[in-house]
């Protein structure tokens, strides 16, 4: 049976459901969902055997339905720089703030670009390196190199901060009870079964404005990593979801709304809505509309 798309109101309703006081994400990501947890959050279960999020990014929604998880969270990302940093503050927190003190102690445009180039090679290192630079870049955007996997965005034209003492043994208390990998959407969501959670914010894809010719208003969002999603990943990603239905696994996708994204997505019940964007705050160049509109799709099962 196919369920149309539909245009559904901002429901009161449905903020109150959402937990009153999630945990503030750590990382700042272009893309992150903190401003629209009140609509995504009561899609969630009330209560969740296992947790999996293949596309972690800052994990606002993670950190703010923790709490709702009783075995543990499987946590991904491709981007094996913000991976590192998720690990860090989970295992290595006594080795990563002397570090973060460092780059507070240098903190410049000239050390920014400096630390740019650079290519640390073990974990903390790796990690401290990824919270600095993110925290500093332009509208905190981190955009690889297609060829050569190096971190491209420019000085953002603010001053670093260190993350309160309380908040990383927080943040490393929510851990506890997470598998975090470096890894592939495809390579985690093979062993979800029922009453377990899937959550997915895929990278949004580029709009286009004429046939073959990208938006530039939209075409960053898939270039978080020297390997880009493409189309050809999100029409796989939506046959996983249609098997995660088949097992009788519950999953939420957030993603743009457009006509492309409605038609993968034919027994899934999808809520529209706009949603304001500014990514453009620093730049007088418009790089994403203000208005963006946006989808929450709903697995059925």
């Amino acid at each position: 049976m196919t369920h149309p798309a539909l245009d559904r109101p901002y429901s009161a309703a449905l903020v109150e459901k959402a937990d009153a006081k999630p945990i503030k994400p750590f990382i700042r990501w272009v893309g992150g969902k903190s401003r629209l947890l009140p609509r995504i959050l009561p899609h969630v279960p009330a209560s969740i055997k296992n947790y999996y999020e293949p596309f972690l990014g800052g994990g606002a929604v993670f950190l703010a339905c923790t709490s709702r998880v009783s075995g543990r969270s499987r946590l991904a990302d491709l981007n094996e720089h913000l991976v590192a940093a998720w690990v860090a503050m989970r295992d290595h927190q006594t080795e990563l703030r002397p570090l973060l003190n460092g780059y507070l102690a240098n903190d410049s445009k000239e050390f920014y670009y400096e630390v740019r180039s650079a290519t640390p090679l073990g974990l903390v290192e790796k990690a401290a390196r990824f919270l600095y630079l993110n925290a500093v870049s332009w509208n905190h955007l981190w955009r690889e190199n297609s060829r050569t996997g190096g971190m491209n965005a420019p000085w953002g034209d603010r001053s670093f901060k260190v993350m309160e003492e309380a908040m990383m043994k927080n943040i490393a208390k929510v851990l506890a009870r997470t598998d975090i990998y470096a890894a592939d959407f495809r390579e985690i969501l093979g062993g979800a079964k029922r009453g377990d959670f899937v959550y997915l914010d895929p990278p949004y894809l580029p709009v286009f404005t004429q046939p073959g010719v990208e938006k530039e208003a939209t075409a960053k969002f898939n270039k978080y990593t020297a390997k880009t999603f493409e189309m050809s990943d999100l029409t796989e990603l939506a046959q996983i979801c249609s098997d995660l239905s088949r097992r009788g696994v519950r999953w939420v996708m957030s993603n743009r709304d457009t006509a492309s994204v409605r038609d993968l997505f034919p027994n899934a019940e999808i809520i529209r809505f706009t949603a304001h964007r500014a990514l453009a705050a620093q730049s007088r160049r418009e790089v994403e509309p203000h208005l963006s509109p946006e989808a929450i799709i709903i697995g059925r099962i």
